[in-house]
């Protein structure tokens, strides 16, 4: 599996003011990402894409407020809602040993340790200490999994899988560490 060039980072809300700030909800709200990068590149709902310059970023709780150097104006801001905000994986550190992109893990195939196709890992929900993989299969209950060594001891990006353990596995006193995400 290539991975890819760009990675999802969240979406325009809304036009913030008169002078063309935007609000961006980030798909993980502690990611600090927005904040390491100086571009981002736009895709609009219709396929449009567009490279954008950070000029300023303002964090608040829910969002992060930015002017974008291009962009002027509530109107051109407006044009800019439900847009997706990916950032250049080449603009970024790459992850440490054991960590990983959630894009990454997105649309990979997930298994058991036998092998069997559970689904795919449809998205990452980060709503608690520890982000969970949201598997999807047709005709299968969602599975959510926690992204930690005793549900998943192993991430193959190359070979665009993911080997997932039953929840049975805890139950009888499996321990392991944590994963990471950004």
């Amino acid at each position: 599996m290539t991975l890819k060039p760009h990675l999802e980072l969240g979406y325009v809300a809304r036009a913030h003011g008169l002078r063309g700030e935007v609000a961006i909800r980030t798909f993980d709200p502690a990611s600090d990402t927005l904040e390491l990068v100086e571009r981002v590149l736009l895709r609009t709902r219709s396929g449009e894409e567009r490279v954008l310059r950070l000029e300023s970023l303002r964090p608040t709780p829910k969002e992060n407020l930015i002017f974008f150097a291009e962009v002027r104006g509530r109107n051109q801001a407006e044009a800019l809602v439900g847009a997706t905000v990916l950032a250049f994986r080449e603009d970024l550190e790459p992850p440490e040993e054991g960590e990983y992109f959630q894009g990454d893990l997105v649309g990979l195939t997930a298994v058991d340790e036998s092998g069997r196709v559970l689904g795919r890992v449809e998205e990452v929900s980060g709503l608690g200490e520890v982000p969970n993989l949201v598997i999807r299969a047709e005709g299968q209950p969602e599975l959510e999994v926690p992204f930690v060594d005793d549900f998943v001891p192993e991430v193959d990006l190359a070979a665009g899988r993911i080997v997932i353990r039953p929840p049975e596995y805890l139950e009888s006193g499996g321990e392991g560490g944590t994963r990471s995400t950004r």
